[in-house]
């Protein structure tokens, strides 16, 4: 089974629309989280912690491994998923 990628974005990120991008091309499943729409300011850093930048992203297996943001994801996708 494949694990499914959770991105938390927001409106007007380049690297939250890079990251979805790359996602969709490489036909894996995600879900996307938009800043106040699915999630408030404070819950983000709740839950990445002060000063996280967008987009977060985490993969939805049984740890939840976090992935952090786009740098990080795209490594991550290249090493298993390419």
């Amino acid at each position: 089974m494949t694990a499914a990628f959770i991105v938390y974005s927001r409106d007007g990120c380049a690297h939250c629309t890079k990251i979805q991008s790359l996602l969709q091309l490489a036909e894996l499943k995600h879900v996307i989280y938009k800043l106040d729409s699915d999630f408030t300011r404070e819950e983000f850093t709740e839950e990445f912690g002060e000063g996280a930048t967008f987009p977060q992203v985490v993969v939805d297996a049984r740890d939840r491994l976090r992935l952090g943001g786009a740098s990080n994801t795209m490594k991550y996708i290249e090493k298993y998923y390419a």
